[in-house]
């Protein structure tokens, strides 16, 4: 309308890097030095710290001036601890990068995250190609339909290339595109768009927490986008898995994540049925030891 300025937007153009971390040892380090040639621009480091008790961050955030540690003092989950590190931001800051403290990041692989923001106005989420033990993990996935998920659930383990996994994982496609969701190991954010759905769910303590993101921004009209051309490498991706104990309580906590996630978008009385199904299938699943069901 004449006379009526043009908004301002919320943010500004600046850059800050969220790692959320519980007693990160040596991989925090490679993390800071790869992030250095990850990007020409200026950025800040928020540690969100989980009650981490090997000194670690306290001593990046003592050698580094462009390091913040943010103490929360006890383990509140993964995406708790990134919403309060992302809300303690300054208003320029209107781009920020959310990863695990053990990934390595490829030269100039933020760089080009950040130009197919530009491209990609109504991204809301943007996700690098990850490597993890030295394969393609596939991190840009289509949303967990009833159909492809139960189709995934009951052959993945037997039958890794069936139609139903396939289609899930959208295994094949290399080309810069849109997905249902995002690995939240290592994503960037539009800050506005990360607002406009009141970022991660802080009831998902582990697990799930990206999927649901994913799949609030594509509901609110924003767009996850997939860029291969940016590439990381996901250090720690299967260290648990040689930790029994530890990994027997992360199966748990990936299957009622899981339940959580399907049993908030099957609400009512008319999907009793079904949420009793899903929770009698995936606790039995979690006793079999299976976590590729989603």
């Amino acid at each position: 309308m004449p006379g009526v300025p043009d908004p301002v937007p919320a943010y500004g153009p600046a850059l800050a890097v969220v790692a959320v971390t519980y007693s990160p040892g040596e991989s925090l380090g490679e993390f800071l030095t790869s992030l250095e040639k990850a990007t020409s621009r200026p950025y800040r480091v928020v540690l969100a710290d989980n009650g981490s008790v090997d000194g670690v961050p306290e001593a990046a955030a003592a050698a580094d001036d462009r390091v913040d540690l943010l103490r929360i003092g006890e383990n509140v989950g993964y995406g708790a601890a990134a919403n309060r590190a992302v809300a303690g931001l300054p208003a320029e800051v209107g781009w920020v990068l959310v990863a695990n403290p053990d990934i390595a990041f490829g030269p100039g692989s933020l760089d080009a995250l950040l130009e197919a923001g530009e491209r990609w106005p109504r991204a809301g989420s943007l996700g690098p190609l990850i490597r993890t033990g030295g394969e393609v993990y596939p991190s840009a996935r289509r949303q967990p339909s009833l159909g492809r998920g139960v189709g995934h659930a009951l052959f993945a383990a037997v039958w890794p290339a069936n139609p139903w996994t396939r289609a899930y994982r959208q295994d094949g496609a290399v080309a810069e595109r849109t997905a249902g969701w995002l690995s939240g190991s290592c994503v960037l954010l539009r800050r506005e768009a990360w607002d406009s759905v009141d970022g991660f769910d802080p009831r998902y303590f582990m697990y799930f927490e990206d999927v649901d993101l994913g799949d609030r921004l594509g509901r609110a009209g924003w767009l996850n986008v997939y860029v291969p051309d940016a590439e990381v490498t996901h250090t720690g991706g299967h260290a648990t898995e040689r930790d029994a104990p530890t990994s027997t309580r992360m199966l748990a906590e990936h299957h009622r994540s899981a339940y959580r996630f399907l049993a908030d978008r099957y609400r009512g009385r008319r999907w009793a049925p079904l949420r009793l199904g899903l929770r009698v299938g995936l606790r039995l699943r979690a006793r079999t030891g299976a976590r590729s069901a989603f």
